[in-house]
This record gives C-alpha cells, structure tokens and sequence, in this order.
C-alpha cells in the first residue's frame, strides 16, 4: 500500500458553488455544483448512495483553489430529477458525461478531465471512465469501485436493500438525525457536514425525517451497483486510477483490490495505486479531506507515455 501525502492548498472556509442543471433528455435533468476555481484538467466528483454533491464540500474548498471543480447530483438524488428509467450503466454515463460538457470541464486541456468518486459514485465514474476514453485523465476511487458487491456483502440484491434501511429511531426527528451523523465523527462535524447531512433527507409535517432519494431511485442505484463488474470495467480503462481504501479489518477488500489490479496487469493496464486508512470510516472526504485531494491532484498532469 502506497500513502498520498497532503497537498499543500489550504481550504477556502468562504467559498461557495453556483448551482446549475444540465437537460440530459426532455424533462430529465441533473443539477450539480460549481465550485468554480481555474486550472485543468477540470474535476468531476460524483457522491455515494443517497448522498448528494454537497458531500464534496471539504474536498472541493482544497480543489478550487487549482482545479475547475463540479459535484454532480447523481440521477435520483439531491436535486437532480428521479425519473422512473436511467438507472443502469447507460443512464448514468450519459448523465456523467451531459454534466461534463454542459458544465465547460472537458473544454481545456485538450477536453480532458478527472473522475472521482465515492462508493456507488466510484462505481459510476468508472463506467464513464470507458465511456469517455482518453478524455478522462484520471480516476479516483474513494472507497469503493473496485469490488463486486454481491461477492463483498455475502448477499444478493435483495438482501442487502432490505441491509440499507436506516433505523426507525434515528429517523425520529431532524435533531436525532443530525446527532446521529455527528458521532461519526464530532471533531470532523462541522456547518459542512451539516448541510450536506441535512441535503440527504426531508423533514415531514410531524417532525420525522425521511430519506430525500425516492425509493425506485434508490432500489434502482442498488440493483445497478450489483450489476457492476469490477474486473472488466477498471480492465477495459487506459487511464491512471487511484484507489483509497478505507478500514479493512479482514483484509478480504484489500484481496478483491489486488485481484483487480492483477486483472489490469494482465490486460496491459498500468496497476492501480492504492492508499490505505486503516483508523478512517467510509466518508474519506469528511474524515480525510486532504489525501483525498492529493490524489485527485496526482493524476492528469503528466502527459502519458505514448503521447511522446
């Protein structure tokens, strides 16, 4: 396991995104963030199951300070719409890839930009990695993206929907959610992390709180998650990849990793360089904003080696 050492940019705490939204199809559009900033090859941060762009938030007051930056709000998520169809591969490519260009990253540096995302959203930046080619100058994958779900829960689809469902007593009010979310993590737990904790869910008329994702958008990022083939699809790309690996007490996602890599070995593929956070939870971006910058900064901008 390799480490990424911390960038040298310190956030901007006054910093804030315009929000926009891109028409993928007639009455289908996705909203994401601007977080504006200069500097190519641009940023594209894709967020996990139910959360939204604001996720990003600590990542992206580092990145803005050298990188055009975007979170997207994945389709079913946030303010994105939930349209009942477009939750496979090629719906969410497609909505990866209209955000792209309606957002102006793939206009400079030759049109090419990086790729990060955080579990599901690793998973959907590596199928928009393929996609785009030699457009993508790099992928992150924070967390996830590089297991077969199925095979790493030891359940089937059905399974593990039913694993998600957040306990009756967190959901009980706002103030409970949020106290939830906090202790995490209290020193991480800051005005950030509450509005992106808020953006996650709907405060009804009795005070409950209910998750913001619609349930057939959920249900569908889900049965798409485990239709994903690690193996083929980090195989079939030509670009560098990052992959940061949160705790892994039994190593056994350490082990799906190195198959992986091995895998890409094999295919004529550069290996994937990983960094491990053996103490840190899921939410690298909340709980290690500053690796997680780094290695989005380590790739895309070297020329590769047959451009020479």
């Amino acid at each position: 396991m390799t480490s990424v050492p911390p960038p040298d940019q310190a956030p901007e705490p006054a910093a804030e995104p315009a929000g926009f939204v891109v028409e993928v199809a007639p009455g289908d559009r996705i909203h994401f963030l601007d977080w504006r900033g200069a500097g190519v090859p641009g940023v594209l941060l894709l967020h996990g199951l139910s959360n939204t762009s604001w996720s990003w938030t600590p990542v992206a007051r580092r990145l803005r300070t050298v990188r055009h930056v975007v979170a997207m709000d994945l389709r079913g998520h946030g303010l994105s719409d939930a349209p009942t169809d477009g939750y496979d591969p090629t719906g969410f490519v497609a909505d990866v890839v209209a955000t792209a260009e309606g957002s102006g990253l793939l206009a400079g540096m030759g049109g090419r930009m990086v790729l990060a995302g955080h579990g599901f959203g690793a998973v959907v930046a590596a199928w928009a990695a393929v996609e785009l080619g030699e457009r993508c100058a790099g992928l992150i994958l924070v967390d996830g993206g590089w297991e077969s779900i199925e095979a790493a829960s030891g359940m089937d689809v059905e399974e593990f929907l039913r694993s998600l469902d957040e306990p009756p007593e967190v959901l009980r009010s706002m103030a409970t959610f949020l106290a939830d979310r906090a202790g995490f993590d209290p020193s991480s737990w800051d005005a950030d992390q509450e509005r992106a904790a808020r953006a996650t869910v709907v405060e009804t008329h009795a005070g409950r709180v209910v998750p913001a994702t619609r349930p057939h958008a959920f249900e569908g990022s889900v049965r798409a998650m485990f239709e994903y083939d690690p193996t083929a699809t980090l195989g079939a790309i030509d670009t560098p990849v990052v992959a940061l690996v949160a705790a892994d007490p039994d190593g056994q996602r350490g082990a799906a990793l190195q198959a992986v890599t091995a895998a890409r070995l094999a295919a004529g593929r550069d290996p994937i360089d990983v960094a491990s956070f053996e103490h840190d939870g899921h939410n690298l971006m909340r709980y290690r904003p500053e690796a997680v910058t780094a290695a989005i900064l380590s790739v895309g901008i070297a020329p590769r080696a047959d451009q020479h």
